[in-house]
């Protein structure tokens, strides 16, 4: 039964041709796009999903709120947290903590080999953090290679890479910025690129030294806690007992808000862009949610289109099933062979899907980052997946035009007297094409708005100039400090560089301290101030404008202070002449307020401007800004690149410029419209193909209508009118239901922008007028064949 099956299928899939290739190339496309998503989605929510009771893993985190209802949230905790929760903490069966810093990681010359000199990120972890994130250890282990100062364990990765072969790097040593030599005493196998722990250098916690590790007023983001959870206790046991544990260590009366801790679940910290990770990336599940419907609106479109032709193809088909059914065939029979053919075809464009999936993969590749790789066969749930989608298309697209055509009169079938009435339905077949055109002015809409905010957001100006603007990484140390006035002029006599300044991050940066602070009183205000320490060339080498005072006089300690117009509003100071000369307090050190800089976006357009206080501090200075002139920028960094190398003969160079580290704020944002920009068009491809197909076997059956309506003097644009209108209305309906969906949606998007565009109604007026008008061509194209059809043959048509 099931060859002969396969037979007729065949066989009616090489008669009706057109039709096949039509809904076999719209069902390709649509379920390529589907496997694309699926294998992303797939991959995000992987995250952090390989270590060993991930379920009992959470991080500890810090929250601020304050009486102006400001909230601020970190990743990071107080050094002495981690003693503290092992301390007090009974339900623990593990605490660890580790710490994110940066250096440069030298490995002496061998016979043979030169010396190896990069700029790394490195962790300092204690023992138990292997204890809580299972590692495969290929040599040593946690409590003997990370239990004592001066050890350091690598991936193997890492390992082979500085010596050639991991064997030959356990015991050999490494140093780390200059002074101090660690032995190599661990090799573990690296996290995967979809982990939130791109730990490669791990240094034991006894190493690390911090004048804050007994401070519990400090929180750096860098500074991580984790825990394990004992089999039988519920984070929520653990989460009661946090308010009087940062009462017991964190209680300060005068302190202008209120501190707090949150445990934070392992599967979350990838999809919460509120706290951050290790990795720098986070997608949020709203993110992931909206890339899944559209991946439900691509297979719903092409699931559509399948309906929509093979109902109207039933008229053509009503004979052979009234023969089928006078030889005996029962409506089961008919049923199963026309959900086979539907099957066929659906096999057909998955195989046809899958090669096309591999020739993206690249593409998703480029544009998700050169750290991910996506395979379309890499695990068994991308195989159940498939065969999902397989019987899912077959019975969605298949079972209604199966009931339909297996449901004909026997009598009527024989003597082709089914019409399009009762082929299907045309009010379904109308409501379907509603559907598919409202799904896609949805899309239109959607990515109409996103390429609106996207190009806002590029030419809205922050405040402070951002084009060809190099940001230089310096050492810190007590001796390199002795040369950075001689570095600052050797730059500055380059040709093509305007300005040079020191800081400690520019205007706009990933990298922010907020601290209290008190003005003009004793009393410490009811928030927090941004600070940025940087030289007096700050202003002139970004471009900042100054509204009341003037600029930062020349120091290497902090003796004045320059605010921003936020910190006054804030202060309900009017008049920024009237804090001219009161005195700001923070950091342990006093000044004036010498100046007042007009406001600049200090964090990305997602959030409001923070107050701002900007002062000297060479001991904090981390970079070097060099202000470029655009021509010859090439030439220009490689001699500075020349002077940075015989300054800082042991650190290595590192640079990048301020636009790139801005356009990288919104990289969620420029993949997302990249999406929606390209699974969009390919919605309106399979709509309008469809639409084709339909034009067409609407235009089949009304011939001889066409015909009579000729011979009785319609001209051929009354035909084409005719044909049109029709399409038209449903169109123009789908854009009224469409429009009140897209406008909940882009709302909620440009929600998470402080700074966003106004809603129009001219991108949903763009959208109808877009669908109207491909529609119109299309419809047109076919319409205009048919009422230029020959009337004498059109006549005979039976």
């Amino acid at each position: 039964m099931f060859k002969l099956n396969l037979k007729i299928a065949l066989r009616n899939l090489w008669k009706y041709k057109g039709y096949t290739a039509i809904n076999v190339f719209g069902l390709s496309i649509g379920l390529a796009s589907c496997i694309l998503i699926f294998i992303f989605v797939r991959y995000e929510t992987s995250y952090d999903k390989d270590f060993a009771n991930s379920d009992r893993i959470y991080r500890a985190v810090t929250e601020w709120k304050y009486t102006d209802g400001n909230e601020f949230f970190s990743q990071g905790v107080p050094l002495p947290m981690g003693p503290a929760l092992r301390n007090d903490f009974s339900q623990f069966e593990k605490v660890a903590s580790i710490q994110r810093d940066g250096g440069t990681i030298k490995i002496k010359a061998e016979a043979g080999k030169s010396e190896i000199k990069k700029s790394e990120d490195v962790y300092y972890a204690e023992p138990s953090f292997f204890e809580i994130f299972k590692h495969k250890w290929l040599y040593g282990n946690p409590n003997q290679s990370l239990n004592a100062p001066n050890q350091v364990v690598l991936t193997e990765k890492t390992a082979t890479d500085y010596f050639g072969d991991w064997h030959k790097a356990v015991g050999k040593s490494i140093t780390l910025n200059n002074k101090t030599d660690f032995k190599v005493t661990g090799i573990i196998k690296e996290n995967g690129p979809n982990s939130s722990f791109p730990i490669n250098i791990i240094f034991s916690y006894a190493s690390y030294q911090n004048r804050n590790l007994k401070e519990w007023g400090s929180v750096a983001s860098n500074s991580e806690c984790y825990v394990l959870l004992k089999p039988s206790v519920t984070v929520n046991q653990v989460t009661a007992q946090l308010k009087q544990f940062s009462r017991k260590y964190e209680h300060d009366p005068n302190a202008p808000g209120q501190v707090g801790h949150q445990f934070q679940a392992l599967s979350d910290i990838h999809h919460n862009d509120k706290y951050g990770n290790f990795a720098d990336v986070t997608t949020p599940y709203k993110q992931l949610w909206g890339i899944s419907i559209i991946g439900l609106f691509l297979l719903l479109t092409a699931c559509i289109n399948f309906i929509n032709l093979a109902t109207a193809q039933a008229v053509s088909r009503s004979k052979e099933v009234g023969v089928r059914k006078v030889m005996g065939s029962r409506r089961k029979q008919l049923i199963t062979q026309f959900l086979s053919e539907t099957s066929l075809i659906t096999l057909i464009a998955l195989l046809i899907a899958c090669v096309l999936t591999e020739l993206a993969l690249p593409g998703m590749e480029s544009l998700f980052g050169a750290n991910v790789t996506f395979e379309l066969f890499s695990h068994p749930i991308v195989f159940v997946f498939l065969l999902s989608m397989l019987i899912l298309v077959s019975f969605l697209a298949g079972l209604y035009p199966a009931l339909v055509m297996s449901g004909f009169s026997p009598a009527l079938a024989i003597k082709n007297r089914v019409s399009t009435a009762n082929a299907g339905g045309v009010g379904l077949r109308k409501t379907l094409v509603v559907v598919q055109f409202a799904i896609t002015a949805i899309l239109i809409v959607s990515t109409l708005i996103i390429i609106k905010q996207m190009s806002y957001i590029r030419d809205k100006s922050l405040g402070f100039d951002t084009k060809a603007i190099a940001i230089i990484e310096i050492p810190r140390d007590s001796v390199s400090q002795l040369k950075f006035e001689t570095i600052k002029n050797q730059i500055l006599a380059k040709k093509g560089v305007k300005n040079v300044s020191f800081n400690s991050a520019s205007p706009s940066s990933q990298s922010n301290n907020e601290t209290s602070f008190t003005y003009n009183s004793s009393k410490s205000a009811d928030f927090q101030v941004n600070v940025k320490v940087a030289d007096e060339k700050y202003f002139d080498t970004f471009g900042l404008s100054i509204v009341a005072g003037r600029i930062l006089a020349k120091s290497d300690t902090v003796k004045e202070f320059v605010v921003n117009e936020t910190l006054l509003k804030k202060l309900n100071v009017k008049n920024p002449n009237e804090a001219i000369g009161k005195i700001l307090n923070l950091w342990g050190s006093k000044g004036p307020i010498v100046g007042v800089v007009k406001d600049f976006n200090n964090y990305s357009l997602h959030d409001a401007i923070a107050p701002i206080a900007i002062f000297s501090r060479k001991n904090r200075y981390n970079s070097i800004a060099v202000k470029l002139e655009a021509k010859d920028l090439v030439n220009t960094m490689k001699e500075i690149e020349a002077t940075f190398n015989a300054n800082f003969p042991d650190y290595v160079y590192d640079a990048k410029f301020l636009d790139d580290e801005i356009t990288n704020y919104y990289h969620t944002e420029q993949v997302t419209g990249t999406l929606f920009k390209v699974f969009a068009g390919v919605v309106i491809f399979i709509s309008f193909i469809g639409l084709f197909g339909l034009i067409s076997f609407v235009a089949t059956q009304r011939t001889r209508e066409i015909a009579i309506r000729k011979v009785l003097g319609a001209s051929n644009m009354e035909l084409i009118k005719m044909l049109n209108s029709s399409f038209m209305w449903m169109v123009l309906i789908a854009n009224m239901i469409a429009w009140p969906v897209a406008y909940i949606f882009v709302k909620e998007w440009l929600s998470g922008f402080q700074y966003r565009i106004d809603l129009s109604v001219w991108p949903f007026i763009v959208a109808m007028i877009i669908s109207m008008t491909i529609t119109l061509i299309t419809v047109t194209l076919r319409s205009y064949r048919a009422a230029k059809a020959n009337t004498i043959d059109a006549l005979k048509y039976e």
